[in-house]
């Protein structure tokens, strides 16, 4: 039996927000990726020959859950820094040294490491910035208003959102990837049963 007394309080409750993060983040990229392929325009057998298709859902369905696992997305997040603020600042000393130094502590797997998660925090700002953006301004393809013109046009925030997502997509995954087997011995150890006390004597009795 796996015995989940010996993990800290702290990755339990990494563990706990980051699996809220993924459930989320799937979420929100099934339906992004739904966006993506059945975008909006166009009529019944005009140039978007997909317009009115309906999968699972209605296409106003989607986009609830779209927007409101990203709403999710970014206050899990809030908390998923703080958690994680020591390595941040940590990782960020040291590749301030790598960079501007002759310090070369850093080996190969952990400057992918740092590269991968510098594009998930970089994606994941953009996508939420441009996503807020979105969500508050006024205006769409369906919409008669006059787009408010804040920095860019609606379509340029679109445009933003839609790639920096893509990009987040991809990176989200290389970073999962990289962590795969702290995920599995974690999550094994905080799903499976509770050692009781005094269990292993009794087993080797």
């Amino acid at each position: 039996m796996i015995n989940r007394d010996n993990l800290s309080k702290q990755t339990i409750d990494n563990w706990l927000v980051d699996s809220f993060l993924i459930v989320n983040a799937l979420l929100a990229s099934i339906t992004g990726i739904y966006f993506l392929f059945l975008p909006v325009g166009g009529y019944q057998g005009g140039r978007n020959p997909y317009y009115g298709i309906r999968i699972l859902f209605e296409r106003h369905t989607w986009n609830d859950i779209h927007t409101w696992t990203g709403v999710l997305m970014i206050a899990i997040i809030l908390i998923h820094v703080p958690l994680h603020w020591h390595w941040l600042v940590n990782m960020t000393r040291r590749m301030f040294k790598e960079l501007f130094s002759r310090d070369k502590s850093l080996n190969q797997r952990s400057r992918f490491n740092v590269l991968v998660n510098v594009l998930v925090g970089l994606s994941f700002i953009l996508a939420a910035v441009s996503g807020i953006y979105l969500l508050f301004v006024p205006g769409g393809p369906d919409s008669a208003l006059a787009d408010p013109v804040l920095l860019f046009s609606r379509t340029t925030w679109d445009l933003i959102h839609t790639w920096s997502g893509v990009v987040l997509v991809i990176a989200g995954l290389a970073h999962f990837a990289i962590h795969w087997k702290w995920v599995t011995k974690v999550t094994r150890k905080v799903l499976g049963p509770k050692t009781r006390p005094g269990y292993e004597k009794q087993l080797n009795a």
